[in-house]
């Protein structure tokens, strides 16, 4: 099956945590701190494999949670870090936050990794906590949340060329003709549900590569059939060959039907209709009279296309079509030079979203206090630790939360929710 869909879940792992640990050896009655720090969370990493040709893998599996970090230990040890999880997408996968629809990456080349979700910070230990004034404290961090999120990934086949048309006008036969692709092929409509790709070899150094896209309708840039799966794919061709039945046995009219596959691709996107068109009246060997249509080559002529007359059954007229995609594509590339593997980048990271660094909101008489800096005090806490709540609430002043707290009304007594906690307010300095 070809599947060009797939959600999945992501999650780096958590850092692990630092300890409070002092040395305990013979003949060192004063011992220092010893404590060791947590080990980095592991991360999920998408990675292109140019061996794969769909998202079937990723049906079967969709929950991809990275190893957390080893807890630091006693002599200064710090603890491993978590494995990392690569999952493998082919080449031409696009990748979306499925909660904001918002595209994070486009992987197009093999080795090409995306990092996902990014591990968790290890919490530091009381080691590192040591200076001039406090020479043994009794403080350690825990380790940081691995970053989460749900993935919509999409596929967008990667070819040169497009073979657009009306079903059953012969894009598959034609795409059996020219390459090794085998697509099934029967005298009815809507024979090819899922695209196809073949590679087109003119001689040495010349080919390129061909998508054979299922037939449009009436309506598929509004998702009407398969549409919106159809015309996803044809978005990164450079040039369409358009297949049109020029044979009048299903009492088609060929610029009508040119017309309307032309609607279609301007209401999905408008840069497609604009994107250059070699015109392939097929099916010509059924009346093999050129008199007989010589009125739909002068429309097309007129209109600027090249038109061939082609059987993608007998093969007549298609080399000659194929030598113009090939010299047509090489114009384009020329004309319109697009990055060179060189210069996109092999590491690709989630976009940096900027937001308050908390925010403070009166929800049913409690103050709830939220965002990246409330998440990271909370999550580096140890709670059960006095000195680490200590340091907790002198960070709450020196982040500015407490005066935010106070400009928003709270009194003593007073709920706070911090995350997942929920104490009440006490103002410890008279302030």
């Amino acid at each position: 099956m070809f599947y060009d869909k797939a959600k999945i879940y992501v999650a780096g792992g958590a850092g692990g945590n630092g300890i409070v640990a002092y040395r305990r050896e013979k003949y060192v009655p004063l011992g220092g701190p010893a404590g060791g720090n947590g080990g980095n969370g592991g991360s999920v990493i998408l990675e292109v494999d140019k061996g794969l040709r769909t998202l079937i893998d990723l049906r079967y599996q969709r929950k991809y949670v990275a190893d957390r970090g080893k807890h630091g230990e006693g002599s200064k040890k710090h603890g491993k870090n978590g494995l990392d999880i690569t999952v493998k997408v082919p080449p031409g996968t696009v990748v979306y936050d499925d909660d904001s629809n918002t595209m994070l990456a486009d992987l197009l080349i093999e080795g090409q990794k995306f990092i996902a979700a990014n591990g968790g910070r290890g919490g530091r230990g009381n080691a590192s906590f040591v200076t001039s004034v406090h020479r043994a404290p009794a403080l350690s961090e825990n380790g940081l949340p691995g970053e989460e999120r749900t993935l919509r990934l999409e596929m967008k086949l990667l070819a040169d060329v497009g073979l657009v048309g009306y079903p059953n006008v012969g894009k598959s036969t034609l795409l059996s003709t020219v390459s090794a692709a085998k697509p099934k092929i029967a005298g009815y409509h809507f024979t090819t549900l899922k695209p196809k790709l073949g590679t087109i070899y003119l001689e040495q150094g010349q080919s390129f590569v061909m998508a054979d896209i299922p037939g449009l309708i009436k309506g598929a840039a509004q998702g009407q059939g398969l549409g919106h799966e159809f015309l996803r794919h044809v978005e990164r061709t450079k040039l369409f060959i358009h297949v049109i039945d020029v044979s009048g046995y299903e009492g088609r009219d060929p610029i009508e039907d040119f017309q309307a596959i032309n609607k279609e691709l301007k209401e999905y996107d408008k840069s497609l209709s604009l994107r250059p068109q070699i015109i392939a009246l097929n099916k010509f060997d059924l009346i093999n009279e050129q008199e007989l249509v010589q009125d739909v080559i002068d429309y097309f002529t007129e209109q600027g296309y090249k038109v061939f007359l082609i059987s993608a059954v007998t093969g007549k007229g298609v080399p000659a079509l194929m030598r113009e995609a090939y010299i047509q594509l090489k114009e384009i590339e020329e004309n319109n030079p697009s990055d060179s593997e060189e210069d996109i980048p092999l590491i690709i990271t989630v976009p940096v979203k900027e937001e308050e660094p908390f925010t403070v909101k009166i929800e049913e008489e409690v103050f709830v206090v939220s965002g990246p800096t409330a998440k990271r005090l909370a999550a580096i806490t140890d709670f059960e630790n006095r000195v680490a709540v200590q340091r907790f609430q002198r960070l709450l002043k020196k982040t500015g939360i407490i005066k935010a707290l106070k400009d928003a009304g709270i009194q003593e007594g007073d709920s706070v929710k911090f995350e997942n906690l929920l104490f009440d307010y006490y103002d410890d300095d008279g302030e």
